[in-house]
């Protein structure tokens, strides 16, 4: 009987999986990270989210792991050099958090448009700017306006779908997708960057996409352009994001994650008046969580089954 260690809090449903498979589960979601070297080596195969960091001390204690799973989509909290090193291998979930992502950049996009943010937090610190507010908050809409994407595939092409539901235009650039039946794609980034009024980034963060979009890139867009990342943190220039604000050459900033993670008291962009955040939620739903812990269950399944362990 395989044993397996779920170190990041999941949905019951994949418990429940894992046991009718054959698994001798462990819960150790309530386990101390810095505690798991220490029980690891007596586990088959590992479920991890995003906290648990599948490297380092964990790594070499995990003496007979055969199969990581990763309820999410990102693989960058699993060292992948030393799991193809060790013919271990890795298995994520790809599609299972696409709709929870697509539809916070959504409500960035509407969050921003009509500043719910701003309004809710200066009514609560005084009840009486209400009125004053009623005339400052005057905005506008998002029918008719223009989203660009940088990445177009799932969650891309998921918030292309329910703007487009909304009035909205869609075009994209995408280093290595051609065609997209929702989004009219652009030969080039720079195509996308004039032209969209909400541009919402959607790639992974590697040595070619880091600080991508920069101060070069921000002085393409329009004035009035609303930036979202709900990607990754380091893609953004975030000097740069915050020296646009400043200077208006940027709209406003929404972002899901910083470079530096929590970011820091003397971070900028913390104290700018037109930036929306939130604590890296993309994937935070309760429907989400259950599509990727039931998924990473039979994800994991099927490698044993693949290995012959079952």
């Amino acid at each position: 009987m395989p044993k397996i260690i779920l170190t990041d809090k999941l949905n019951e449903k994949a418990v429940e999986v894992l046991e009718a498979a054959g698994f001798e589960v462990k819960i150790a979601w309530d386990i101390p990270k810095d505690e798991l070297p220490k029980i690891i080596g007596e586990y088959d195969a590992i479920i991890v989210r995003s906290a648990t960091k599948v490297r380092g001390d964990l790594f070499d204690e995990a003496v007979n792991l055969k199969v990581i799973g990763r309820a999410g989509v990102g693989l960058d909290n699993i060292d992948m050099e030393t799991a193809l090193a060790r013919n271990i291998k890795v298995v994520n979930t790809p599609a299972a958090t696409t709709n929870s992502v697509a539809e916070l950049a959504l409500t960035m996009i509407l969050s921003s448009t009509r500043d719910i943010v701003k309004g809710t937090c200066e009514i609560k610190s005084d009840p009486s700017s209400f009125k004053a507010l009623k005339k400052e908050l005057f905005s506008r809409e998002i029918d008719g306006k223009t989203l660009g994407l940088i990445g177009t595939g799932r969650i891309g092409t998921s918030l292309a779908v329910k703007c487009k539901a909304l009035g909205m235009n869609a075009i994209g650039y995408d280093a290595y997708v051609a065609e997209n039946p929702v989004v009219e794609m652009k030969p080039t980034m720079d195509d996308v960057l004039k032209e969209a009024d909400y541009i919402s980034l959607h790639l992974p963060l590697n040595k070619d996409t880091k600080h991508m979009i920069g101060k070069e890139a921000i002085s393409k867009m329009k004035s009035t352009a609303v930036l979202i990342n709900c990607a990754r943190g380091g893609i953004v220039d975030e000097i740069a994001a915050h020296e646009a604000l400043e200077s208006g050459v940027l709209g406003y900033y929404c972002t899901d994650v910083f470079e530096i993670e929590p970011p820091s008291i003397d971070n900028p962009l913390l104290h700018h008046e037109n930036i929306i955040i939130s604590p890296h939620i993309g994937a935070q739903t309760a429907e989400g969580n259950m599509r990727a812990s039931v998924q990473a269950a039979e994800r994991v399944i099927d490698a044993f089954k693949e290995l012959e362990d079952l």
